[in-house]
C-alpha cells in the first residue's frame, strides 16, 4: 500500500469510536463525484464554506438566496451528517447595503435580530451548531472595531447569543476566532468573555478555535487551553483547521504537516469537552490559502487529485486508526499493492501488482478486505474468491513464480456504491 489510499476505516468512524464529530468546509455546487463521494464518506459534519455568510444569503435587502446553503444542508441529511451554521455575525463578507448603510443603533439592532431570526430560524432543527459571533477580538484582546461593536457596543454578542437561542433552541451557539489556539492575550479575552456571558445567564454552549496554523507551529499550550475552556463548562471545537506550508510542498513538509495534524487532533480527542474537529477545506483544490498567502499552499489533507496526503493518516492515527503510509506488507523484499484502474457508475475494474526486489517467490497469495460492500463479479490472472467482505487470491498456474526484480499483475471487475476505499492488502 501506498500513502495514496485512503485507510479502510473512514475518519468520521474513527472519530465517532472517540466520541468525537469530524467535519470539513465544503462547496456546494462541488458536492458531486469523487470531492461529494468524500465529503459523504470521510465526515460526520459539514460547514458551509461561505454559503451561509450575510452576503451570500441576503445580497440585496430584503431579497434572499439559500439554494447553496439548502443544497449543503440536503446532502447532510442524506449522508447522516451534522450541519455547523457559519457565521451568522461577522465583519466581513456582509452585503453592501449594510456596511453602506448609515444607520441608527436602533436600525443596527433591528437588521441583526432579523437577520439571526431569519437565518437560524429557516434552518431550526437542521443545525446542531452556529458560529453565532466570529472573530470579535483583536490581537491584543480588545474588541475589534467593527460595525456591530461601533453601532451597538460589546453586548452586541449577548445580544445575537440571545436571539439565536430563541430561533432554535436546540442549536449550540459558539462564538468562533482564530490565533486563540493556545494560551494567549487574545485566547484569555475570549475566555475572560465567555466566563462573564456564563455568569450573566446570557446562551453560550462552546467556542471555536479556527485553527488556521502554519507548519510547524502547532502551539504548546492548545490542550490545556482546550482544557480550560472547557473546564468554564462549554464546549470546545477545532472549527477551520488547516496547516499551510511554503510552497512548493516536498516529503519532509509533508510530514511535518501530518505530525501537526496528528498533534491538533490528539489534543482535541484528549479534552472531552472538545466535540468537533473540522478542516477548513479537505482537499488543496478547495482551499482558501493560496488566495489569501501568496506562497503558501497544500494545507488540506487531501491533495488536488483528492489522493489523501500524510496528513490524513496523521488524524486517523490521532483517532486510534491504523496507516497505510507505513511500508507495504512483505514477504522477504516482495510487495502487494492495490489500485483502482477505472470506476463507473455501478463498477470498477482493480488490479493487485506483487514485486519482488531483494527476494522472490514460487507461488503467492493475497487477501483484503472490502470497506464499503464492494463485490467482485470475474477475476483474471488469479483464482479470487470472496466470502462477505473478505477477498482471497491465489497464483494462477502460470504465474506463481515471481522473480527478484520482477512482478505480476492479477486483476478483476468488481461493483461498488456509495463509495469505493482502498484497502490495505495482506501478501501471504
Amino acid at each position: 500500500m501506498t500513502s495514496a489510499h485512503a485507510a479502510d476505516t473512514p475518519l468520521r468512524d474513527l472519530a465517532a469510536a472517540k466520541g468525537k464529530i469530524i467535519g470539513t468546509a465544503v462547496t456546494g455546487s462541488k458536492l458531486t463525484g469523487t470531492y461529494g463521494d468524500i465529503a459523504g464518506a470521510q465526515f460526520s459534519s459539514l460547514t458551509p464554506g461561505n454559503a451561509m455568510k450575510w452576503g451570500s444569503v441576503e445580497p440585496t435587502q430584503g431579497t434572499f438566496n439559500w439554494t447553496e446553503a439548502d443544497q449543503i444542508v440536503a446532502f447532510a441529511q442524506a449522508h447522516n451528517q451534522q450541519v455547523r451554521g457559519h457565521t451568522l455575525v461577522w465583519h466581513s463578507q456582509n452585503p453592501s447595503w449594510l456596511t453602506n448603510g448609515s444607520w441608527t443603533s436602533a436600525q443596527l439592532s433591528s437588521l441583526l435580530q432579523n437577520h439571526i431570526s431569519t437565518e437560524v430560524g429557516r434552518y431550526q432543527g437542521k443545525i446542531a451548531a452556529w458560529d453565532v459571533v466570529n472573530e470579535p477580538f483583536n490581537e491584543d484582546g480588545t474588541y475589534r472595531s467593527t460595525l456591530w461593536y461601533n453601532g451597538l457596543g460589546a453586548d452586541y454578542i449577548a445580544s445575537a447569543l440571545t436571539w439565536a437561542r430563541a430561533a432554535d433552541p436546540a442549536a449550540k451557539l459558539y462564538i468562533n476566532d482564530y490565533n486563540v489556539e493556545g494560551v494567549n492575550a487574545k485566547s484569555t479575552a475570549l475566555y475572560n468573555l465567555v466566563k462573564s456571558l456564563k455568569e450573566r445567564g446570557v446562551p453560550i454552549d462552546g467556542v471555536g478555535l479556527q485553527a488556521h496554523l502554519i507548519l510547524g507551529q502547532v502551539p504548546s499550550t492548545l490542550q490545556q487551553n482546550i482544557q480550560r475552556f472547557a473546564d468554564l463548562g462549554v464546549d470546545v471545537a477545532i472549527t477551520e483547521l488547516d496547516i499551510r506550508m511554503a510552497l512548493p510542498s516536498d516529503s519532509t513538509k509533508l510530514a511535518q504537516q501530518a505530525a501537526d495534524y496528528k498533534s491538533v487532533t490528539a489534543a482535541c480527542v484528549a479534552v472531552t469537552r472538545c466535540v468537533n474537529l473540522t478542516v477548513w477545506g479537505f482537499t488543496d483544490s478547495d482551499s482558501w490559502v493560496p488566495g489569501t498567502f501568496s506562497g503558501y499552499g497544500a494545507a488540506t489533507p487531501y491533495d488536488e487529485n483528492y489522493a489523501p496526503k500524510p496528513a490524513y493518516y496523521g488524524i486517523a492515527e490521532a483517532l486510534g486508526g491504523t496507516t497505510s503510509t507505513t511500508p507495504p506488507p512483505t514477504t522477504g523484499g516482495c510487495t502487494a499493492t492495490y489500485s483502482v484502474v477505472s470506476q463507473w457508475d455501478a463498477g470498477f475494474t482493480g488490479q493487485v501488482k506483487i514485486a519482488c526486489s531483494g527476494a522472490s517467490l514460487s507461488s503467492w497469495k493475497v487477501g483484503w478486505t472490502f470497506g464499503a460492500g464492494q463485490q467482485i463479479s470475474q477475476a483474471w490472472n488469479a483464482t479470487c474468491t470472496q466470502s462477505g467482505a473478505a477477498v482471497s487470491c491465489v497464483n494462477a498456474s502460470y504465474n506463481g513464480a515471481v522473480a527478484d526484480g520482477g512482478s505480476v499483475t492479477l486483476g478483476f471487475n468488481a461493483s461498488w456504491s456509495g463509495s469505493n476505499p482502498v484497502p490495505t492488502v495482506t501478501l501471504g
